[in-house]
C-alpha cells in the first residue's frame, strides 16, 4: 500500500488532485484509516490513474472520464466517445491549419506591398457550357468558403459517373456571385458537352464570352486572398472595371495543397 503522497509521486500528480478525484468519486483510495482518515492506495490503481491523466490530456472532462469508469459502459460506447473526440480534434486541427495558412498569406501580402506589379495577362475567355452544383457561403472569408466549396466540388466529382448526358471537356472551375448583403453564391462547375440523358442532379449553365484579367496563384487555395487583391489592384490601376463573377480555374491539384496551381480570372467590362 502507498500513502497518498507516495501514490501521487508515482503517478506524477498532486496530492490535491488525488483528493479531488476521491471527492468526486473518480478514484477512491483502496483504504481509508477510520481513525486518522489517511488515504492508502494500491499499485494496481496506477493503471486507472494513468488512464485518467491520458484522457484529460485528450480533452475529456472529468465527468466524461467518470462515465467511462462505470462498469455498465460498453466497449462500443467507449469507442464512440473516443471516435467523437478524435473527430473534434481533427476539426480543430483543420481550423488551426487554415488559420496558419491565412497568417502566412497575410505575411506574404505585407512582404509584397509596394513591389512591382503582378504578372497579369488579359485574355479572351470563350463562351462555355458547364454543368454545376451551387451552394451558399456566409461570406468571402476563407473560413466560410472552404466548408462550402470543398464538399461541393467533391460531390460534383461523385455525380459525374452517373450523369450519362455529360461529357467533360475541361477543368474544374469555381465562380462566385454576391448574394444578399453578406452571403456568396458558390458555383462548382465543369466545362462539358451535354447530350440527351441523365444529368444526375447537375444543372447546366452557359457562361458568355468575356475578356478577363488573369493571374496564376501557386499554393494552397486558402492562401489565395493576396493574389486576388493584387489582381484587383491591377485592374483598378489600369483603369479597367470588373464585370460578372470572379472565377478560379484549377490547373493542377496534387495531394499537397501547397503544390496547387490556380488561374484567377477577373472578367472585365468592355472598354468604353
Amino acid at each position: 500500500m502507498f500513502t497518498i503522497g507516495e501514490f501521487a509521486r508515482h503517478g506524477r500528480v498532486s496530492v490535491r488532485m488525488l483528493r479531488h478525484y476521491d471527492a468526486i468519486g473518480l478514484l477512491r483510495p483502496a483504504r481509508v484509516d477510520p481513525v486518522t482518515g489517511h488515504r492508502a492506495y494500491e499499485a494496481g490503481q496506477l493503471i486507472w490513474l494513468n488512464r485518467i491523466v491520458a484522457l484529460k490530456d485528450l480533452g475529456f472532462t472529468l465527468e466524461q472520464i467518470r462515465a467511462m469508469s462505470k462498469e455498465d459502459v460498453s466497449v462500443e460506447h467507449l469507442r464512440g466517445m473516443l471516435t467523437l473526440r478524435r473527430a473534434e480534434l481533427e476539426s480543430a486541427l483543420a481550423v488551426s491549419r487554415g488559420r496558419l495558412t491565412q497568417i502566412e498569406a497575410r505575411l506574404r501580402t505585407l512582404e509584397t506591398e509596394g513591389r512591382s506589379a503582378p504578372d497579369v495577362i488579359v485574355k479572351r475567355l470563350p463562351a462555355t457550357r458547364m454543368v454545376e452544383l451551387t451552394g451558399v457561403a456566409a461570406s468571402f472569408h476563407p473560413e466560410d468558403m472552404a466548408p462550402v466549396v470543398r464538399p461541393m466540388c467533391a460531390e460534383l466529382g461523385r455525380r459525374l459517373p452517373g450523369a450519362s448526358a455529360v461529357v467533360p471537356t475541361g477543368r474544374l472551375t469555381c465562380f462566385y456571385e454576391q448574394g444578399d448583403e453578406d452571403t456568396v453564391v458558390v458555383h462548382a462547375a465543369l466545362p462539358a458537352k451535354v447530350t440527351g440523358g441523365d444529368l444526375n442532379g447537375l444543372s447546366v449553365i452557359d457562361l458568355p464570352e468575356t475578356e478577363a484579367a488573369t493571374l496564376v496563384h501557386r499554393g494552397a487555395i486558402e492562401a489565395v486572398l493576396p493574389a486576388w487583391q493584387a489582381l484587383v489592384h491591377w485592374v483598378e490601376a489600369t483603369g479597367r472595371r470588373s464585370a460578372r463573377s470572379q472565377r478560379e480555374l484549377y490547373l493542377d491539384c496534387p495531394e499537397d495543397p501547397d503544390g496547387w496551381v490556380t488561374e484567377l480570372q477577373e472578367p472585365l467590362s468592355p472598354v468604353s
